[in-house]
């Protein structure tokens, strides 16, 4: 019988419950990143951001200061860990009510940015490029976001040979998550990595058979926004592909995703509450 994925994660006491899926918006504190519409130089910006992202509906954001877009430039960790707590630190201060997750594969990273405010650790290399990262959220008590990635960013579109792909990604995220349970973690989510070590085929294969991770007993993320996977397919730009997002999402909430991880806030607030509409029909 399939494991039913968990609908709950504990933010230090405070329950937040996962039966209606959330909306994710992604801020990111970088000159690189691929989507030039999330990049945000000032804490006076990213205040401003983050309470349009609010009203529109988001329940949480990511903050990454280090893009992992193929070809981005290498970042300290001092300059990361910069970039992270000048928006971390504001928007503790103004939204004290908002569910702040750290998007960074340095454990350095993550300590200092939950210890300044944020709740939640979202790390794309699931833990393969810090050894010390799965201890240190253990340590920390927070959730941890694991996706799957195979190699480095640099590295990665070489590595996309799966002999089944859904299943060995499963296969190798549940290794990963007994570790994180041997270690104390409690609530652990998981990303299937879109585009990571995926061509554009099997982001679609992922996609249409996301159901498949509920076998982990996670709750699932999905982050398909503004991605290669839409405007290659399209033969678009990616600040022209919102709408193809948009499909994709509700293909996404369809196939049992508990997160959105969006650029754009209120088309996948709407796109959640239509399908959930869909869901009250006897």
């Amino acid at each position: 019988m399939a494991q039913v994925s968990k609908k709950t994660i504990n933010l230090r006491g405070r329950l937040v419950d996962l039966s209606v899926p959330l909306v994710m918006g992604i801020v990111n504190s970088t000159p690189d990143s691929f989507y030039k519409g999330s990049r945000i130089n000032s804490s006076d910006a990213v205040v401003d951001r983050v309470g349009v992202m609010l009203n529109e509906g988001a329940s949480l954001v990511d903050i990454g200061g280090y893009s992992t877009r193929p070809g981005a430039l290498e970042v300290s960790l001092e300059e990361e860990t910069d970039r992270v707590l000048s928006v971390v630190v504001p928007l503790a201060k103004y939204f004290p009510e908002l569910i702040i997750s750290i998007d960074t594969f340095r454990s350095d990273v993550a300590r200092a940015a939950i210890q300044h405010g944020a709740h939640i650790v979202n790390d794309v290399s699931g833990g393969a490029l810090d050894e010390q990262m799965f201890d240190t959220v253990a340590e920390l008590g927070v959730p941890y976001i694991l996706m799957h990635m195979r190699g480095t960013p640099e590295t990665m579109s070489q590595l996309t040979d799966y002999d089944n792909l859904v299943v060995d990604i499963i296969r190798e995220l549940k290794g990963k998550i007994n570790t994180l349970r041997q270690n104390g973690v409690v609530d652990v989510l998981v990303d299937p990595g879109f585009g990571f070590a995926k061509n554009i085929s099997q982001n679609f294969e992922i996609l249409k058979n996301l159901s498949e991770f509920a076998l982990l007993g996670c709750p699932v993320l999905a982050g398909l926004s503004r991605k290669g996977t839409i405007y290659k397919t399209l033969g678009i730009e990616a600040e022209e592909a919102l709408n193809g997002t948009t499909v994709l999402n509700t293909l996404a909430l369809e196939q049992g995703a508990s997160i959105l991880r969006v650029h754009d806030v209120k088309p996948a607030v709407e796109a959640v509450k239509l399908w959930m509409a869909t869901q009250r029909i006897n």
